[in-house]
This record gives C-alpha cells, structure tokens and sequence, in this order.
C-alpha cells in the first residue's frame, strides 16, 4: 500500500501519488484494519503486546477480528504509560520492547505533561511518511498553483543539535532527523523544487546567523523562488521582522558577494560564501524596492522582493493564528496555505484543498500511515480555553464510524511502537474526503503556554512558579498569593509573561532572582531551543498590586461565571483580564537565564 517510485517528472509522480492517495482514502476503513494487522504483525512478540494479549496466535486470525482482539484487550495509554519502555530503549535495552526493529533514533516531541523531555522512537517508517506526505501535500498544491520544474523554494527551516542518550541513541527533534535524511534530498528531486540554502545553514545552530543567510540566499535566488515556506507560520514572520533590520547589510553582500561579519560560523560562512557572487545590478534593485517598501510599513514585501513566488506554505493552524495577520501583511495577496497535520508521533492528514484559507483548513486522514482511533468528546461548557478541560470521555471509535459535527481526541497506534496512544488533540470530522475523514483541529487538551515549537501545559507551568516561589519564600519570606501567564505575541521576539501577586516586602533583586529562576525552569526542549536561539524573549515577570486577583474574580462574576465554580485561569489571553493585569502591573522584570 505504498505510492509507486515513480523516477520521471514530477508530474508523472505528483499524478501517481494523486491516484494512490485517492484509491486508499475510497476504502479507507478497510486499508485502516490491514494497517493495524501490519503494525502488530511486525510487533508481535515484543513486551509491551505481550503484557495485554499474552501468547495469543494472530496467524490464522483474520483482520477485523484481531482489530476487535486488540482493542478490547490493549487499553487506551498516555505516554506516561509508554516512557518506561522508552526509557529503557534510551538506556541501551536491546530486548524488543515496543518494536521488533531496532530502534537507533529518539525524537524530542515538545509536548510535556509533567515537566520532563518526552521521547518518542524514530525510525525509517518516519522519514518515509514524512516523505510521503510532503510529496502528496505538493502534488495536491501544484494542481492549484503550478511551480516551474527546477525552481527554488526559500525555506526558514533550522536543525537543532542532536545528542546521544545514556544507551548511545541519538536524539533530537524529528524534523533534525528528517533533514539529515536521504528522504529529505529525494523530495527535492521528486518535487524538482531545491532549497535556496545548503545543509550547513540549515544546521548551523545559530537561529539568528541562519535566518541571516537565509535571506540573503533567498534574495540572490529571487527570480528563481517558487515559494515561500517554514515549519511554522511564526519563523516567517521572525525572518521578515528581522529583515527589516538587515536589509542593508543584505544588499551590501549581494552587491559586492561578501557575507557580513556577523555570520561567525566557518562552515556556513564557507558555504554561503561558495553560492554567491557579486550582483551590483540585483542588489541595487532590491536596495530601491526596499526603500519604498520601508515607506509603507513592509506592506507587500513578499511580492514586491520575490516577483515569481506562488503562495506562502507553513502550519498556520491552532496557536500559530495569531500570525496571520501579520503574515498577511508582508504577503500582500500572496496565497497563504496550511501545511499538513501531524505531531512527533505520527503524520495524520495532508492538506488536500489548499486554495482554502487557513481559517478553513482540513486534513484528510492517510489510512496508511498509521492505526487511527478517535475518543469522542462532549464539552460540559462549549469554551476550548487555555487552562480549561471539561470534556466528558466515550469509548474510541475507528476511523470507519467517526461523525461530521462531533470532536473527539486522536488515539494513535503506529509502525514506531505506540499503542493506542492518546495525542491529546482535539478535532472535529469536518466531512470526507472519499471515504477518510477530513478533520478540523480545535485545540491541544490541557496545552496553555506556546508561542513556536514550544509546548507547555498548567502541570509545567505549575512546577516552574513552585520553583520561583520557593525563591521567594527563602530569600525574602514573602508568599505568592496568585499568579496566571500569557504568551506575549504582539512584540517579536514572542515571550512568556508570568504575573505574580504577593504578600510582603521583596526587593528587587530577589525578584530578578525569581525571574530567571522560572525561565531557567522550562524544561520542554521545544522551549529551551527557541530561547537559546533567541526565537524566543526572556520571560517577563510582572508583579500586580495587592487585590488584583480580587479583580479578576470580581470581573468573571460580573460577565456571568458562578463563584463555586471559579477557577483562576493559569494562562489567559481574554482581553479583560489582561487590561486588569497590565493595568495593576507595579514592576516589571526580565530573565537573563539564557543572555
């Protein structure tokens, strides 16, 4: 149940990836229990089956009755259930514990649910789908927005390190792993679409010295660029903020093909330096259409700097919203497209209709990738908010039952040793494509602090101002009477604000103390990343006046809320509440955790 490898065009293989995607998604109940039948075929044996099925022979047992088997006697888990195995997979256990390949890869997915880093397996199976999916998401685009065959693609994308693990793995986030791929050099050829920017600005380390060159790399291809494209809605809009600075140093390399002393790296300068020449005629092009863009707020910049580009391509959805308009502003009637769905575990679905607006996205769900359950969910207050979960629980359904209108969480069981595993994000069946379900993502369950890559729920948050309230109460013997936070997003660099109401005298350096304390105490990797590449500000500690809690109480009853049922939020973006905060806001201090 693969697409064929078709070694043409990319038009030969974007119609024959078209066409297996289409078969499958007819039949995609049936190919969803053969898929479960190959996972557990090529699983059978290993520990974490054993403990729930035991010694059962599955050969002669036919596929819908080893789907019933297995969902009757596998429970539904949380990663909590699964990191022991993983754990000892980390640690150099050999025996076949959740898969029967041998497992050499560790992904760091940046959601966590009790402040530590979470690993999930990575193997062969990842790279192909994550292949395969971009391959499909680009066939589906290029029936809407035809791309030149050998143009360049302008892409903020950035490697972290990778590290072993006490057993000797490697580990890292899945997207290092993937462009330190083969995958990721043949879906360029497939796609005959190439990256302005080499491997060695791609991995540098260095987010500000890479998207530098990114630029840079970008305007020397101008001409040649397709699209415009990150991982994440919010790069983007980093990128053009920061070349707003740059500009003139940018045109200067171009004009005389120097790169700016601020690019410190001697393997990418080196790189860079062996792509571009002098270009006085481009750069001075771009210096005048920079100068009259500088006149209109950056409006259109997008179109005005890259002529040829197509559309803008990147996840837009969930907590990435609030850039849109932003992203909107420099794409100046630019298409923007949402980049498909999918988390560190698994891909789930391909964006099979990108003439639609983000707001309107779906996914269509690819029944081979991965075994698919859905939980339903009934909300007792029809709010999807930061810090507020009531979602009453039924038992998941398969793919092949799931209805338009309802939401349910994702339960995953994949090729990587995951077994009906809870994503804990919210969807909803928005209709189908064929027969496999289109999806709507609402929201993450319990998520309350995200700005980038990073993710981290009330359980984080909660342990980091534990850590900066045992500060306080040492140094100073003051107490914390509240506290709440909010991802700051209209400044760039994003950056977290925790707002803090307190009993007693405490002086400022404690404060400042406290405050790094909590930056410091973040430990999703999504989060330490972004705030060691400084795609990420310092964390804002902002101390309100005595009451101001009382406030806020008063002000939830005041628009209908029952008292017994109060909860002061964790984190909030409610307009109010931030106008009551900002405005009882006596102190404002910044960490300097990671300067």
């Amino acid at each position: 149940m693969e697409p064929k490898n078709t070694n043409g065009s990319s038009r030969s293989y974007e119609h024959d990836i078209i066409s297996w995607f289409e078969d499958i998604s007819k039949k995609a109940g049936q190919v969803q229990t053969e898929t479960l039948r190959r996972i557990l075929e090529l699983n059978w044996g290993v520990e974490y089956l054993n403990k729930w099925l035991g010694d059962i022979n599955i050969q002669d047992m036919d596929a819908s009755a080893l789907e019933s088997l297995y969902t009757s006697l596998v429970p539904p888990a949380s990663h909590a259930d699964l990191e022991p195995y993983i754990s000892r997979i980390a640690d150099g256990d050999t025996v076949p514990l959740l898969t029967k390949q041998p497992i050499t890869l560790l992904s760091l997915s940046s959601g966590t649910t009790d402040g530590r880093q979470k690993f999930v397996p990575f193997t062969d199976h990842s790279a192909r789908t994550t292949l395969q999916i971009f391959s499909l998401a680009a066939a589906y685009r290029s029936r809407v927005y035809p791309t030149r065959e050998g143009g360049r693609i302008l892409e903020f994308i950035y490697s972290s390190k990778q590290f072993k693990t006490k057993g000797g793995l490697t580990a890292g986030t899945a997207t290092t792993h993937y462009y330190a791929s083969e995958e990721f050099k043949i879906k360029q050829e497939k796609t005959k679409c190439f990256t302005c920017s080499p491997q060695e600005v791609i991995s540098g380390g260095d987010y500000e010295q890479s998207t530098y060159c990114h630029l840079l790399l970008g305007l020397f291809f101008c001409d040649q660029v397709e699209f415009i494209t990150s991982t994440f809605a919010y790069s983007i809009v980093q990128a053009f903020t920061a070349f707003e600075d740059v500009w003139r140093d940018i045109c200067n390399d171009i004009k005389h093909g120097t790169l700016s002393e601020r690019i410190n790296l001697a393997k990418m300068r080196k790189a860079v330096l062996s792509i571009i020449s002098p270009n006085p005629s481009l750069a001075s092009k771009i210096e005048e259409n920079c100068k009259e863009l500088e006149t209109q707020n950056w409006l259109g910049l997008i179109t005005k700097l890259w002529p040829n580009s197509k559309y803008v391509y990147s996840i837009m959805t969930g907590s990435m919203q609030p850039y849109l308009q932003k992203l909107r502003h420099y794409a100046g009637g630019l298409p923007l497209v949402s980049a498909d769905y999918g988390s560190t575990e698994s891909w789930i679905g391909a964006n099979v209709d990108p003439y639609l607006p983000p707001e309107d996205v779906t996914f269509a769900v690819i029944p081979t990738f991965s075994y698919y359950e859905f939980m339903p969910l009934y909300r007792e207050n029809h709010y999807c908010g930061s810090a507020i979960d009531d979602f009453i629980e039924d038992e998941p359904v398969p793919l092949s039952k799931v209805k338009v209108g309802q939401e349910y969480e994702i339960v995953l069981t994949t090729f990587t040793g995951l077994y009906r595993c809870r994503l804990g994000d919210v969807v909803e069946v928005a209709g189908f494509h064929k027969g496999t379900p289109k999806l709507n993502f609402i929201c993450r369950r319990k998520l309350i602090l995200t700005i980038n890559i990073d993710k981290n729920t009330e359980k984080d948050l909660q342990l980091v101002v534990e850590k900066g309230s045992q500060l306080l109460m040492s140094k100073a013997r003051a107490e914390l009477v509240d506290f709440t936070s909010h991802a700051e997003l209209e400044t760039q660099p994003g950056h977290y604000i925790i707002y803090w109401e307190i009993k007693g005298d405490v002086e400022e350096e404690v404060l400042g103390e406290c405050c790094k304390k909590m930056d410091a105490s973040f430990v999703d990797h999504g989060y330490v990343v972004s705030r060691r590449t400084k795609s990420i500000g310092p964390l804002e500690l902002c101390i309100v006046k005595t009451g101001t809690f009382k406030k806020i109480l008063e002000y939830f009853i005041g628009n209908g809320a029952a008292l017994s049922q109060f909860k002061t939020p964790r984190c909030t973006s409610n307009h109010g509440l931030l106008k009551i905060l900002n405005g009882s806001t006596i102190k404002r201090l910044y960490s300097t955790a990671y300067s």
